[in-house]
């Protein structure tokens, strides 16, 4: 028999399209493939995740409309799609499998996540059946993504007679998740004694990207079919034997794990701008390493026509910047303005000049610089309809070298879970598949250019220690004596969280943006702002 791996990108609350291309891609598969059975991700018909949208009675209707659809409109192919399923005052998030109009098995999701990016007990009950259908001959089990990553969902189809484990997900992407998902699924290979056939989702939904990867193993774990990574299309598996085996494909090489966050950010990026109708995006380009890196990333998910960059100089913009600027935005092909700041600047503090008689200069002029820049970018946007991308990165993000309303502002940020380290990393990693960023940015010291002869490091510790720190405290919740334990200087550890704490206020504000380490500023962040720990 054939089988066919629908890994497609939906997008949350679109009914009619995410039914629309159901209903098309089964008949395509159906018809061109010539596939007995079809499957299609978690929450398919709603999108992933939904969230408080399932609560709407709207949703609910529309959505019981979308399944009779598809019920009524797909013939001669078995169709396994993810739907949420409404049952008096309790919903489950179910898989539904159809054929020629008949309901033949419905599996409700038994593990419901409820940590990092996961809220779905809020919003839906457990199933507790196992769910086994018969195709083509063959007697598989079904089981929702999370429910995978336990072992009894799993055994209970097995001891329900399944002969083969079908897995359909909606699993977001982050940088150690693809491994964690072979082992986990080999797992459950190994226990049941069964090949497993694993389809996820792909694309990208607010700061959550989904990678796609769908797979299938054999019963001893080993790996019969591997997809792409980030790539939307249809696969078909063949599944022989009395003894069900899938049918052995060539596998691809293992993907390099820099160029792997590329591609999430690029379909991140794609996604947002796309599915919320946004003609076009603008970013200031300062000559630094962020919004060079930015305007590469933009450039490859939209195109040169739908990016518009501003160069802003004020009295502390190197010519080096303005160079290398210009030079970018030319070698991408770009819309690029030139607006400077000094007027604004000039203006601003003159009439702040009576209530600051006597007050030495600090940080506030140098915010009021970012917040000039701020104002023309958001004008810019207002007028053209462009969505503004901001251009700070995690290690910025973390200690609050940034400013509220002004290099902060925009509808997205999509350096947001970039470490500096790894901006570097994925700068060198696009100019080695052709120059677009000019050697200068890469090699030239960090600085904001709002002071005279500023460097990063005045105000922060070297970016190779803070990232060290960062990603302890954020991503291993480390403690001030086990991050000093492995080597760092007490007093810099103490500094460094002090600073992350201070700049929860700010984080808060700032825009979404996508997410690829395993934690998040975001869903999965949820420090309080205000606390006396």
């Amino acid at each position: 028999m054939k089988i066919a791996l629908a890994q497609l990108n939906t997008r949350v609350g679109a009914i009619d399209q995410n039914t629309d291309r159901l209903i098309e891609t089964s008949k395509r598969a159906r018809d061109e493939q010539g596939a007995d059975l079809i499957l299609f991700p978690e929450l398919t018909l709603s999108g992933y995740p939904p969230e408080d949208l399932l609560l709407h009675k709207g949703l609910r209707r529309r959505v019981g409309d979308a399944a009779a659809r598809v019920l009524a409109e797909v013939r001669g192919i078995t169709v396994c799609f993810g739907m949420p399923e409404y049952v008096d005052r309790a919903i489950y998030n179910s898989a539904v499998v159809a054929r020629d109009g008949q309901i033949l098995a419905t599996h409700r999701k038994w593990i419901l996540p409820n940590y990092a990016v996961f809220d779905e007990k809020r919003y839906f009950e457990s199933g507790t059946d196992a769910t086994v259908f018969e195709c083509a001959g063959v007697r598989f089990g079904l089981v929702i993504c999370e429910d995978a990553w336990y072992p009894a969902p799993s055994a209970a189809a097995a001891a329900a007679g399944a002969e083969a484990l079908l897995v359909i997900n909606g699993s977001p992407f982050h940088t150690r998740q693809r491994a964690a998902r072979r082992d986990i699924v080999r797992a459950r290979a190994l226990e049941t004694s069964l090949p497993v056939i694993y389809l996820n989702m792909v694309g990208g939904q607010d700061e959550l990207v989904f990678d796609g990867g769908s797979f299938a193993l054999h019963r001893d774990g080993t790996a019969a079919f591997e997809a792409p990574l980030f790539e939307e299309n249809v696969y078909l598996l063949e599944l022989a034997g009395t003894r069900p085996e899938i049918g052995q494909t060539p596998l691809p090489p293992e993907p390099d794990p820099v160029a792997t966050i590329y591609s999430a950010l690029v379909t991140g990026i794609r996604d947002y701008v796309g599915k919320n109708g946004f003609p076009g995006v603008i970013l200031g380009l300062s000559g630094g390493i962020d919004s060079a890196l930015t305007l590469a990333i933009a450039v490859d998910a939209l195109g040169a026509d739908r990016v518009m960059v501003v160069m802003m100089p004020s009295r502390f913009t190197s010519q080096m910047s303005r160079e290398d600027a210009e030079a970018q935005a030319r070698i991408m092909g770009v819309r690029f303005e030139t607006l400077s700041i000094e007027p604004i600047f000039k203006a601003v503090t003159g009439t702040l000049a009576p209530v600051f008689a006597g007050l030495p200069a600090n940080s506030t002029e140098e915010n009021i610089q970012a917040r000039c820049r701020g104002i023309l970018l958001m004008a810019l946007s207002n007028k053209l309809g462009h969505m503004l991308l901001s251009t700070g990165n995690k290690s910025e993000m973390a200690v609050g070298y940034a400013t509220l309303y002004g290099d902060m502002a925009g509808g997205f940020a999509p350096l947001k879970d970039c470490t500096k380290a790894l901006v570097y990393a994925l700068a060198r990693f696009r100019n080695g598949r052709g120059r677009v960023i000019p050697e200068r940015v890469l090699t030239r010291e960090p600085t904001a250019e709002l002071a005279p002869n500023q460097k990063d490091s005045d105000s922060l510790p070297p970016y190779e220690i803070l990232d060290a720190i960062l990603e302890a405290f954020i991503e291993r919740d480390q403690s001030v004596d086990e991050i000093s334990a492995s080597g760092f200087d007490r007093a810099t550890v103490v500094r460094v969280l002090q600073m992350v704490k201070r700049a929860e206020y700010k984080r808060r504000q700032a825009p979404p943006g996508v997410r690829i380490s395993s934690r998040a500023f975001g869903r999965d962040w949820r420090y309080p702002i205000t606390s006396g720990y």
